[in-house]
This record gives structure tokens, C-alpha cells and sequence, in this order.
């Protein structure tokens, strides 16, 4: 069912997706920048399950090496799969910050800027190439976009930008039955922003219809079902996944 990228896949979301997509009876090349060893063993639980994967390392904020990475997954498809194609392309890497707007930092609104919004944006230019004609591009965003958080200007900003970005994709990506949809987390247990203590989370849980923050798999289950045909007639959407977070 072809090979998919997953940037960010060494843990939480991006883990999960991996295996998800994995039992889905796709391949899988997740990217880690500081987690090899996580990686590894992603990788070790999505082989033991029957499924095949490949960790390649990849700073999402270094557009200059991308190039080099595109030549890694050329290498990587032909000598592991003997496809020269993607059938998709998942951008998930990222990372939080908490900080008030009136003393966000410009190297803070920079370093959000560049894996949030930019690297997802010149990642893409570059893989594009090798995106097989019916591919599908997942973009992760965030139901901050939706519900103003403060402390959480600049992530929320350029999540809303990629949000923007992904019905662009949608729309130029046509011609080539490529499909782009974004999917929006609400409260997820992960360590992004340095996770949730229980007086956080118990107020998020409590701001939520379903009554809890959600888990890795609840995100996970959403994007593997966009890269799959149960996906094919979705397009150029924002689906948020937060259990009716502040409805």
C-alpha cells in the first residue's frame, strides 16, 4: 500500500501514527532529530507487529538539508522497498512553548516559525517529486487555532497558517490526485510543552465534552485513516480530534 514519511516520529503523536499506519499494511520512514534510541524502538515495535519501518534523522527548522534527506529517502525506498514513490507524507514534527505574547523573543518566534510553518511548507516542496500520483499529505495543526489559549501565540499562529497552507496544497496538488487535509488535536497526553500535570489536565478533561484529554492512538487513528483509501474523497480539510473540546 506504499511507503509513507512521518516527521516527529520517535514519540507521542507521531509514534502512534507510525504504528497505526504500520497495521494499516503501509511502510513507514519516521524522522527523529535528538531521539535515535526512540526511534529505534518504534521501529522495533512496528517490525515485531509484521510491519516494516525506517528511522532517518531530519531537523525539520534545517530547510538546507533537506535535499540531502530527499536523496536518504531515495536510497532508503529503493534499497528497502524497490519503489522509487511515496504514497505519503505526514508533518508532525514539532514542539511547544509557553509564553506569554508581550514577551515572546524573536529567536523563540523564529524557532516556532521554522518547524511549525516553514519547514513544513519547503519539506514538502522538496518531497513532492516523489509523492505518487493519489498520495495523501497530513499536516498537523491545533485546536488553538480554533480556541485562543494565551501563552501560545506563535504556535497557534503557524499551526494557523499551515491550516491555510494545507487547503493551498489541496488546491495545487489536484492535478496529481494528491489530497492534503490537516488534522487539529485539542488536549493530548504527550510530553509536547512538557506535558500535563494533574491540575492541568484535570481542567482540560473538565473543558472537554467527552470528559478527558485524549491519547496519542485517538490522533493516530485519524491520520492513518486520511493516508488510506477510507480516506480518498476527504480533501482540503481541517479535522480537529478533541473529544468536543470548549463546544
Amino acid at each position: 500500500m506504499g511507503v509513507i514519511v512521518i516527521t516527529g516520529g520517535s514519540r507521542g503523536i507521531g509514534a502512534s501514527a507510525a504504528e497505526h499506519i504500520a497495521r494499516r499494511g503501509m511502510s513507514v520512514i519516521l524522522t527523529y532529530k535528538a531521539q535515535p534510541d526512540a526511534a529505534a524502538t518504534v521501529v522495533e515495535r512496528i517490525e515485531q507487529a509484521g510491519g516494516r519501518a525506517v528511522a532517518l534523522k531530519l531537523d525539520v527548522a534545517d530547510v538546507g538539508s533537506f535535499a540531502s534527506f530527499r536523496e536518504s529517502v531515495v536510497s532508503t525506498l529503493q534499497q528497502t522497498w524497490g519503489v522509487s514513490h511515496l504514497a505519503g507524507l505526514v508533518n508532525n514534527a514539532g514542539y511547544g512553548l509557553f509564553e506569554p505574547l508581550a514577551s515572546v523573543s524573536e529567536a523563540q518566534f523564529d524557532g516556532l516559525f521554522g518547524v511549525h510553518l516553514k519547514g513544513p511548507f519547503f519539506l514538502t516542496q522538496t518531497l513532492l517529486p516523489l509523492l505518487s500520483e493519489n498520495a495523501s499529505i497530513v499536516n498537523l495543526t491545533s485546536a488553538t487555532t480554533r480556541v485562543a489559549t494565551a501563552g501560545v501565540a506563535p504556535y497557534a499562529a503557524f499551526k494557523g497558517g499551515l491550516e491555510v497552507l494545507t487547503r493551498y496544497m489541496a488546491k495545487e496538488f489536484g492535478e496529481r490526485r494528491i489530497r492534503a487535509n490537516a488534522v487539529s488535536p485539542g488536549a493530548i497526553r504527550t510530553e509536547l510543552g512538557g506535558g500535563l500535570n494533574d491540575e492541568f489536565e484535570a481542567m482540560l478533561a473538565g473543558q472537554t465534552a467527552l470528559g478527558r484529554v485524549g491519547e496519542p492512538e485517538d490522533v493516530a487513528r485519524v491520520i492513518a485513516m486520511l493516508l488510506s483509501q477510507e480516506g480518498a474523497w476527504i480533501n482540503g480539510q481541517s479535522i480537529e480530534v478533541a473529544g468536543g473540546y470548549l463546544v
